[in-house]
């Protein structure tokens, strides 16, 4: 396979909301719809979407959010042979209240979505790929596989999500090439400019309709982003990492990588759902359309 997908598999159960319930407040649910997501998920199935081979390495339970869960990429071609089933465990089930501006928060049960411990990880599968991508997940169970893929001389890329500044990804990050970071996460790691803490490594600031912008050993570049109205930012992020990384596995340049990453993200943020991700006809559609 050409990338290596490591982190959550959930089942999503998206309520799009007329405004984010306050404390002691009430919202009222305009819709509700259900689909497989995790943020490791997305991404192997965004990849497959942009004609990327992908595998994903994470679990669930033997239930039947599980299989709801893993259906759509099996259906997909995701390679499943590092996806751990656990027995008489509950899938993890996260509630995405999405509200009419498009911003979400996440409501999550702890399920069976961080069951993998190194001792489970598939060794040969992490350094036969070309590329090795993490999203959170355990800590231990990230840094055992960035130092794998690292040793083998495996390109890594991580994208820590929502739950940095409550970790500690320093080992992770530490053995990775791509770190991709919000303006949020970036508060919670960057202590210093980029290049000075990322000395070596590249940096991928995301600043949701802002744009993007790369710091990176050979220079600093940006990308204003697409100017659009979001519905549901859910998976935008995910959508945003996919198509750097195949851009860059395609051997593009980071101005196009990042061209191509803005789209991917407000492509999916214009729709409903986080598995509205592009094809790569639609990417190159999307983007002709707006330059």
């Amino acid at each position: 396979m050409e990338v290596l997908v490591a982190g959550h598999v959930n089942w999503d159960v998206t309520l799009r909301v007329d405004r984010l319930p306050e404390p002691d407040g009430e919202s009222r649910i305009v819709d509700q719809r259900a689909s497989g997501g995790g943020s490791a998920a997305n991404v192997a199935y965004d990849l497959t979407q942009l004609n990327v081979s992908t595998g994903v390495v994470g679990s669930v339970g033997d239930d039947e959010n599980g299989l709801l869960a893993t259906r759509e990429l099996e259906d997909a071609g995701v390679d499943l042979s590092g996806l751990l089933r656990v027995s008489d465990a509950e899938s993890t089930v996260k509630y995405l209240l999405v509200e009419e501006s498009g911003e979400v928060a996440v409501l999550g049960n702890d399920g069976a979505n961080e069951a993998v411990s190194p001792a489970d990880v598939d060794a040969e599968l992490v350094t036969n790929a070309a590329h090795v991508h993490l999203t959170s997940q355990r800590p231990d169970t990230a840094a055992h596989i960035a130092s794998l893929a690292s040793d083998a001389g495996v390109p890594v890329s991580v994208d820590p999500g929502r739950r940095l500044a409550d970790r500690d990804y320093d080992a992770v990050l530490a053995n990775a090439d791509v770190v991709f970071l919000n303006d949020r996460e970036a508060d919670a790691v960057l202590d210093g400019p980029p290049k000075e803490v990322f000395a070596n490594q590249t940096v991928v600031l995301k600043h949701g309709a802002a744009g993007a912008e790369v710091h990176a050993p050979e220079g600093h570049f940006e990308h204003p982003g697409f100017g659009i109205e979001p519905v549901d930012t859910t998976g935008a992020g995910d959508a945003f990492a996919a198509a750097f990384v195949a851009a860059r596995l395609d051997g593009a340049g980071y101005e196009v990588a990042l061209e191509r990453a803005n789209a991917a993200g407000a492509y999916t943020a214009s729709t409903e759902g986080a598995r509205q991700s592009p094809t790569a006809q639609a990417l190159d559609d999307f983007i002709a359309e707006r330059t």
